[in-house]
């Protein structure tokens, strides 16, 4: 850990640096935030004028005292396109907004993605464009270092993996404990978990680096049955609210997936403590999308339904006795007919009509599933066991 922190720290000292260098090119102060818009580093200039506090408009005052944006703030600022840009992009003042001093965006980054952005204060005369040629040549160099950073930070497998699966008790709090403090700053905030399943790598050190998936924090292997691996994924989320990130990075470890994989999302937690619950929840939500293809590929916990209960219970739970001979193979057609049956309310218009067969058909199904499980269909509790017990044989 002690090692991490020394990394950490030369970092820090590089961005100063070059945000330093990129002030003295255009004469005006700078400041580099990464793509959360969390500040880095600050670079002043000396001149009256850019440093008199009157200067500063309350964005720019909050960014520097509190070291990070508004959610407000960002989409205002992402809102000009500076997610895609790729040279410097002027943003107007905008006095409603809180914004009394225009900007220039110069965007930050590496092998085609954005990993941050340096602020620039519009000035007059404003930087010419040979200056924000040669600023633009620095953000190059802020990019690499950024992105060596997520590489040396990104290998936080072993403490993810421990933090998930140590249980509770003190290996549970110690777990957590480390995990915290691999990840420094990344840490704080609201995060999500998300399970891809089952993950084709054998190697249980095998995962992907966390700068190669769209905002992962952290990334590691889990056992998934007796034999078979799933990617756990740590999201760090701007508000708990907004799951889109958890999301996008579900589809982005997918791709192009057919029905052997899915990838299921957890309740995004406050605190780091809760992580082992979050993964249940995104383990759970990936099962029951993997059962129920209408689901996934991407299922969040909060909406796969009844599975939110099967999956909770043993695996041996789901094979009711009175269920077994209806889940034979030579009996497939009569489970689908009693399940869609079920899953229609008991409406024999409706069940035929999902099946494409007469209502006869049907009747003479449902009766054949009475006489195969004992089980009477017009009894509420029946049909509940008889509901749960198909349901719970897809897992």
């Amino acid at each position: 850990m002690r090692q991490n922190a020394r990394v950490t720290s030369a970092y820090r000292s590089d961005y100063q640096e070059l945000v330093d260098e990129i002030s003295e090119l255009l004469g005006v102060p700078a400041t580099l935030e990464n793509r959360d818009f969390e500040l880095i580093a600050f670079g002043a200039y000396d001149s009256e004028g850019d440093l008199d506090p009157s200067a500063l408009d309350p964005v720019r005052t909050r960014s520097i005292l509190t070291r990070r944006s508004t959610a407000a703030v960002r989409t205002w600022f992402e809102g000009f396109g500076i997610t895609r840009a790729t040279g410097p992009v002027r943003i107007p003042p905008t006095p409603e907004a809180g914004v009394y001093r225009g900007r220039i965006c110069l965007p930050v980054r590496h092998r085609g993605v954005v990993l941050g952005y340096v602020w620039l204060l519009e000035s007059d005369p404003g930087p010419t464009d040979a200056q924000l040629t040669a600023a633009m040549e620095v953000t190059v160099r802020i990019g690499a270092l950024l992105a060596d950073e997520a590489q040396h930070g990104a290998d936080l497998s072993r403490e993810l993996r421990a933090a998930l699966t140590a249980g509770r008790g003190w290996q549970g709090d110690m777990a957590v404990a480390a995990l915290r403090t691999a990840l420094g700053p990344r840490g704080d905030g609201p995060h999500a978990v998300v399970c891809v399943a089952p993950w084709p790598s054998a190697d249980p050190d095998d995962a992907p680096s966390a700068r190669t998936v769209p905002h992962a924090t952290a990334l590691c292997t889990v056992p998934w049955g007796t034999a078979a691996q799933s990617l756990a994924v740590l999201v760090r989320l701007r508000s708990p609210e907004v799951r889109i990130p958890a999301l996008t990075a579900a589809q982005r470890l997918l791709g192009d997936t057919d029905a052997a994989r899915a990838a299921g999302v957890g309740e995004p937690r406050a605190s780091l403590t809760d992580l082992p619950a979050a993964w249940q929840e995104a383990s759970a939500a990936a099962r029951a999308a993997l059962a129920e293809p209408a689901l996934g590929p991407v299922a969040e916990w909060s909406l796969i339904g009844p599975y939110r209960l099967l999956t909770a219970l043993p695996p041996d739970a789901a094979h009711d006795p009175a269920v077994r001979p209806l889940l034979s193979p030579a009996h497939r057609e009569l489970a689908r007919t009693a399940e869609t049956y079920l899953d229609c309310a008991g409406q024999a218009g409706r069940t035929a009509a999902e099946l494409g067969i007469h209502r006869q058909t049907l009747y003479y199904r449902l009766s054949r599933v009475e006489q195969l499980t004992g089980l009477d269909l017009d009894d509420g509790e029946d049909r509940l066991l008889l509901h749960m017990a198909l349901k719970g044989a897809r897992l």
